[in-house]
């Protein structure tokens, strides 16, 4: 009887290995290249190949703006979460 749970258990989790059950894939990363950094390489494409005569200031803009609204995002959520617990 042991040999054959063993044998059954040994089954579960070489199948578990291949399963491809959403909850085995949840662990998955992306790594591609964002819309603001396509965006980059493509400004400073063009600002390289002198068909944009801009200045590096606005061929880095999708950079500094995306950042900046990252960090106008997180004050808002530190200022709403500071009138929250002020509240409490």
């Amino acid at each position: 009887m042991s040999k054959l749970l063993d044998l059954i258990e040994q089954r579960a989790i070489t199948q578990s290995r291949f399963s491809n059950s959403p909850k085995t894939m949840s662990s998955s990363s992306s790594s591609g290249i964002t819309f603001p950094g396509a965006l980059t390489v493509l400004f400073v494409g063009l600002k390289l190949t002198n068909v944009i005569t801009w200045s590096w200031w606005w061929v880095l803009s999708p950079i500094w703006i995306s950042l900046s609204l990252v960090v106008v995002v997180l004050a808002i959520a530190i200022i709403i979460a500071i009138i929250a617990g002020a509240f409490k």
